[in-house]
C-alpha cells in the first residue's frame, strides 16, 4: 500500500513539472488579430500604444502564465481580465507561441 502511494505521488510530481502545452504560432497570429490584441499591444506585440506593455518576443511560458493569471483573477486588470476570460487553454498556448516568435 505504501509503495503504491509513493509511486502515485512521484507520478503526480512529474505532472506538475510538465511544460505548458505547446502552441501553434500560426493559430496564435490569427487569434491575436481576431481577438483585438493589436488594438493595445500593436503589431506583433512590439508597438504598443502608451501605457500598454510590449509583449512580442517575451518567452511563451511567461506570456501563458500572465494570461492564465488574468483568466483566474489572480492578476487584476479591468481590460485584460475580460479579454482573457474567454480564452481556452489552446488559445493561451497559441497566443504565447505566436508572441514568443515576434
Amino acid at each position: 500500500m505504501k509503495k503504491t502511494i509513493l509511486v502515485s505521488l512521484i507520478a503526480l510530481a512529474g505532472l506538475v513539472n510538465m511544460p505548458l502545452q505547446a502552441g501553434d504560432a500560426g493559430a496564435g497570429a490569427n487569434a491575436y488579430n481576431a481577438k483585438g490584441c493589436i488594438g493595445c499591444h500593436g503589431m506583433s506585440g512590439k508597438q504598443p500604444i502608451a501605457d500598454y506593455p510590449a509583449i512580442g518576443g517575451k518567452p511563451a511560458d511567461y506570456i501563458a502564465a500572465e494570461l492564465n493569471k488574468f483568466r483566474s483573477g489572480e492578476r487584476n486588470n479591468p481590460i485584460m481580465m475580460p479579454m482573457a476570460a474567454g480564452l481556452s487553454d489552446a488559445d493561451v498556448a497559441n497566443l504565447a507561441a505566436y508572441l514568443a516568435t515576434q
